[in-house]
């Protein structure tokens, strides 16, 4: 039964990355040519997430930051998921759904990225730091999953891992979220 659970989540996220593979990976590189453009212009990615996206969020932050396969530069980039004292802050004075976009309306500036991630496309206050960055003139980008949901009808560049499955969307997130740092990192001088 183990061996068989173990063989069964392989095959169904080999399949998922096919599936991501064989579909349309323009989004991929249009999310890493606008990271690395922001960043060649003094600009920052701000990138946000709840739960595991959260944990996501803070894993390309700390891979942009520090160093991903290669020495270079530090890449500017902030998770909006770390300050415990400002997410709570914020979600007790303003509520929980203008957790990201009360620190996109302080932190961002036209130039920067900000970058949503959601594995079901539905979490509002992705949608609100998607507003709120698009109104201060970022450039936006959702991560999702099942159909992109409104998260991803929020951004300007969607990725989308199609699947309704939470564990093996943020499976492929994890490989996309890579692909992107690379690609980013290779970018800097």
């Amino acid at each position: 039964m183990t061996r068989e659970l173990l063989r069964s989540t392989l095959a169904e996220t080999i399949a998922l990355h096919r599936t991501v593979m064989d579909g349309d990976l323009a989004p991929v590189f249009a999310a890493a040519a606008a990271i690395a453009g922001a960043v060649a212009t003094g600009g920052k990615l701000l990138v946000f997430g709840n739960g595991g996206s959260a944990a996501d969020a803070q894993h390309v932050a700390a891979e942009l930051v520090g160093r991903f396969e290669r020495e270079r530069r530090g890449i500017a980039a902030v998770a909006l998921t770390t300050d415990a004292s400002v997410v709570t802050s914020i979600a007790n004075d303003y509520g929980f759904e203008r957790v990201f976009a009360r620190q996109v309306e302080a932190l961002g500036a036209r130039g920067d990225v900000a970058f949503g991630i959601s594995t079901s496309g539905a979490s509002g206050n992705i949608v609100a730091g998607l507003g709120a960055a698009a109104a201060r003139g970022l450039t936006t980008v959702a991560l999702t999953g099942k159909d992109g949901g409104a998260v991803g009808r929020s951004a300007a560049i969607h990725i989308n891992v199609p699947s309704p499955s939470a564990a093996r969307v943020q499976e492929v997130h994890r490989t996309l979220l890579h692909v992107i740092c690379d690609l980013v990192e290779q970018s800097v001088a």
